[in-house]
């Protein structure tokens, strides 16, 4: 006789499995595991304590990384836009000396600084001539043929041949023959020939011809093929644009000829740094190309502009040259010193911590706490900053490791906002109590 199948089934719901022959055999239930409860509860409490700090650090990081304050649906404690407050760092002693912490006091004083900047020697300006004939023609030879080439005043340059030249000279043979024909003559057409001499002659000169070349032609009653071009100035040729044969045209800069006995020293100071230069200030210059030696010189002129591109403005200093040892694009880097201009208050550079939204100095307080304050930062030195607001004379500052001190100020804040929030209770979990030994 079979077993009924609703027997089966509900024994098969019971726990019970049906024995072989049909009948039903009643099995032990499993023993219960007593610590499986108490596990469960212990490895919830863990993911639950490891999703709210994985929350923390997360918001920590985005409210670091984008500076604007994480605001809350419901529990808003920062205004939308606002830099979130920071809250008081408390820190034992140990705590300071192993992140690195250490203070120093706000001073009042005398705000040196050395402004050091990258420059390059020019050319001075003003000492610098441009060889452009005011006649045109062919270059018959070069006797300045390269750049580099030192002229004195009065040496020749080249010779040009110049059919303008030519006829110009011809004019001026036949006004002085004429001043001879006429030398018997009435006072009018004495008069008159001297008058055609006289607009020869200043036409040679108008093209810058030598008096000395002009009075030979007239002496010597020969017309010459070619004029010879001499250089006005003395001085280095830095620039040659002719060659022998080449037809030139009215005002052609054939060569550029440079003083070098005093260059240009110039350098590019940030626009931070430009209340501390002045007219007149002692500069010493270093140059790679000359070890262990020094220039000293003045600051001659700040030019009026700013590059739109690196925030500088450029300067000049102007250097005297002797033996042309510093050459034209030759680098160097000058130092200026300045002593400001009063006592100011100023901290070390290291204790503001610069957040871009603020300037934030941490105070240490007489219970111990360090309270981050904003202050607005002035002039900037190599090693110290003037603080035009937020401090007072002898307050004990965060001097180093200010950045960590920072973080533990956000981190506080922010575990101390989000404590609020619903799901995040920050309450330190109550220890789990130890269950007893199982008897068997």
């Amino acid at each position: 006789m079979s077993t009924p199948l609703y027997s089966d089934i509900s024994d098969m719901r019971s726990g019970h499995e049906p024995a072989p022959n049909g009948s039903t055999h009643h099995s032990e239930p499993p023993m219960e595991n007593p610590f499986k409860r108490s596990g469960s509860t212990i490895r919830r409490t863990a993911l639950t304590g490891t999703f709210i700090v994985a929350a923390a650090v997360v918001a920590f990081l985005f409210s670091r990384g984008t500076g604007e304050p994480a605001a809350s649906m419901e529990h808003n404690h920062v205004a939308k836009g606002s830099a979130p407050a920071l809250s008081p760092v408390e820190l034992t002693p140990d705590q300071a000396r192993r992140i690195g912490v250490t203070y120093t006091t706000v001073t009042s004083g005398a705000l040196e600084s050395e402004i050091r900047t990258v420059a390059q020697v020019t050319f001075d300006e003003t000492k610098l001539t441009i060889i452009a004939p005011k006649l045109e023609g062919w270059i018959e030879t070069l006797t300045a043929s390269f750049a580099g080439q030192h002229v004195r005043a009065g040496d020749p340059l080249l010779s040009i041949y110049s059919p303008m030249f030519v006829a110009a000279e011809q004019e001026l043979l036949l006004a002085s023959r004429l001043v001879k024909d006429v030398a018997n003559g009435s006072d009018e057409a004495k008069a008159s020939a001297a008058a055609l001499l006289e607009s020869a002659r200043r036409r040679l000169l108008y093209w810058d011809i030598p008096p000395a070349e002009i009075e030979r032609i007239e002496k010597s009653g020969e017309v010459v093929k070619t004029v010879v071009l001499r250089s006005p100035v003395s001085g280095v040729v830095v620039e040659k644009t002719v060659v022998a044969g080449q037809r030139i045209m009215t005002g052609d800069a054939l060569y550029k000829i440079a003083d070098l006995g005093v260059v240009w020293l110039e350098g590019e100071v940030f626009e931070r740094d430009l209340p501390a230069i002045k007219l007149g200030q002692e500069v010493v210059a270093e140059f790679q190309a000359l070890p262990g030696t020094t220039r000293r010189g003045r600051i001659s002129y700040i030019y009026p502009t700013i590059s739109s591109d690196t925030r500088t403005a450029r300067v000049r200093v102007n250097l005297n040259n002797p033996g042309f040892v510093l050459k034209p694009g030759m680098f160097a880097t000058i130092r200026v010193r300045s002593s400001g201009t009063g006592p100011v208050l100023s901290v070390p550079r290291s204790a503001v911590l610069v957040t871009g939204e603020r300037n934030l100095v941490f105070v240490r307080r007489a219970d111990g706490k360090l309270e981050p304050r904003e202050v607005t930062p002035g002039q900037v030195t190599n090693d110290r900053v003037q603080v035009l607001a937020g401090l007072n004379v002898g307050e004990t500052v965060v001097a180093s490791a200010t950045f960590l001190v920072d973080s533990e100020s956000d981190l506080g804040s922010l575990l101390g906002g989000m404590g609020d929030m619903p799901g995040m209770d920050m309450t330190k979990p109550t220890p789990l109590r130890k269950m007893p030994a199982s008897k068997e």
